[in-house]
């Protein structure tokens, strides 16, 4: 079967041709570009279009975008990192174009599919995605069916406070995302070294989560204290997840896979603190196997829905 795959993000969005079976994805074809926040979606949904037209024959599209968003009626509601876009019919406007089957996901959804699937999750029948990028939100596998809750905000662990007070994230200061996605390791950075009245070889107006990372591989002091704060928030936000949901495996993308060195012992003594240790018996927290083409696989997995 031949699927399409459409992957709209904040930063960038992408359109991806695959084979795919329940063994395994072949991607033909990718085409991404930028993402333009003040391009109105259907000028976005077009260009999706132009590229899918140049494919040749579909069996089915799957549209993966962050929430809020419904599979059940196919909309997207109000990411907030695609102001424009609130309440698009993206999947009855592909659909009446193509007349296959089309199929919408949250893309935290859809990366657990595609990781549970044909990456770190294979085989497992209890497992966590976190996406740990751009945010941080929960994908769940519970007793091997996707979980996505009665308004598919299941997995929103980015929304939960961990402190009073912090850095900001999913519009909520001290909040999961704000301790564990990219643009919170970037407020952690710029706090500490302002507190600290330090002149390191990073700087608060361009301490992005790679920088950082570099910084604190090359042994830099305030760089690995930016790693151990949202380290120990991340093992907590995890101690959550772990009492709630008793996972084989939490299986981590973006930042955790390309930099899960600088996390993983304040991520894992945090994570012994608070959760019940009878949990965390056998338990298995790996970084994302799909790597860069993670994206195209989580779609290519919403297209594919139950298929065989």
């Amino acid at each position: 079967m031949r699927y399409a795959g459409i992957d709209v993000g904040g930063t960038k969005c992408a359109v991806t041709l695959a084979e795919a079976n329940a063994e395994s994805v072949r991607i033909l074809k990718k085409e991404r570009f930028p993402t333009d926040v003040s391009q109105a979606p259907e000028s976005v949904i077009e260009r999706f279009c132009a590229i899918i037209d140049s494919l040749g024959r579909i069996d089915g599209i799957g549209v993966s975008c962050g929430g809020p968003l419904s599979s059940k009626t196919g909309r997207i509601l109000a990411p907030p990192n695609l102001p424009l876009w609130t309440d698009v019919p993206i999947v009855d406007i592909l659909q009446k174009r193509y007349g296959v089957p089309v199929r919408l996901q949250n893309d935290a959804n859809a990366c657990a599919l595609a990781e549970w699937r044909y990456g770190a999750g294979r085989g497992c029948g209890n497992m966590v995605f976190l996406t740990c990028g751009t945010g941080f939100g929960a994908g769940l596998i519970l007793d091997g069916r996707l979980y996505s809750g009665t308004h598919d905000m299941a997995g929103e662990i980015g929304h939960i406070r961990l402190a009073e007070d912090g850095p900001v994230g999913y519009g909520k200061a001290g909040s999961c995302e704000g301790f564990c996605s990219g643009g919170g390791i970037k407020q952690i950075a710029a706090s500490i070294a302002e507190s600290a009245a330090v002149k390191p070889g990073w700087y608060p107006d361009r301490c992005d989560a790679k920088s950082v990372a570099e910084a604190a591989k090359a042994g830099d002091e305030t760089a690995l204290e930016v790693w151990r704060v949202s380290g120990e928030k991340l093992g907590a936000a995890l101690a959550i997840l772990v009492d709630l949901f008793d996972p084989q495996r939490i299986v981590i993308g973006s930042i955790f896979a390309r930099s899960g060195e600088l996390l993983i012992p304040h991520m894992e003594r945090a994570l012994r603190r608070e959760a019940l240790s009878h949990s965390l018996e056998g338990l298995e927290i790996l970084p994302a196997a799909l790597g860069e083409e993670l994206g195209d696989y989580a779609a290519i997995c919403v297209a594919m829905g139950d298929a065989k």
